[in-house]
């Protein structure tokens, strides 16, 4: 989703997706991603100018972070480098699926300036953004793309 109505989002919708977001698998129950939900328009301006992925005119977009101190206090080196990635996109998918519940559109980018991103947000050093996600009243329902099953569907072993 990338068009959207150029509409606010009510902060409780905004604290129920993330609620949904706080419940996502997390490696070692760690729980060491952080959200920063942005409404004002004059931040969101300044991060897509920053994020090329970022397009339309989302209610809020949600920063998904990681505090990769407080992953590799829990996890040590793994921690940090594979389940506080896999940590984000699991919330990242709540974050999405519980939006759409409350009939809004989503679109998750990673094409964004880290360093960027970190200091509009003001985001402590060892806080690192890993996805953006735009969130906003649908302008537009775009068919779904088509899904291939062949090829990557294996039944017991590969290839089986």
């Amino acid at each position: 989703m990338r068009r959207f109505k150029s509409l606010p989002i009510e902060r409780a919708v905004l604290e129920r997706i993330i609620e949904a977001a706080t419940w996502a698998p997390s490696g070692g129950n760690a729980q060491t991603w952080r959200f920063v939900i942005v409404t004002e328009p004059a931040r969101i301006a300044k991060l897509k100018t920053v994020s090329p992925g970022l397009l339309g005119d989302p209610g809020a977009v949600v920063s998904v972070c990681q505090d990769l101190a407080d992953a590799r206090a829990k996890g040590s080196t793994l921690g940090e480098t594979l389940l506080a990635p896999c940590d984000a996109a699991m919330a990242a998918q709540n974050l999405l699926l519980a939006a759409y519940a409350e009939g809004l559109g989503t679109c998750t980018v990673a094409s964004f300036t880290h360093r960027a991103v970190a200091r509009l947000l003001k985001l402590p050093a060892d806080v690192e953004p890993v996805l953006l996600v735009s969130v906003g009243t649908p302008d537009e329902t775009p068919k779904a793309p088509p899904r291939n099953r062949e090829g990557i569907v294996h039944w017991e072993v590969y290839g089986g």
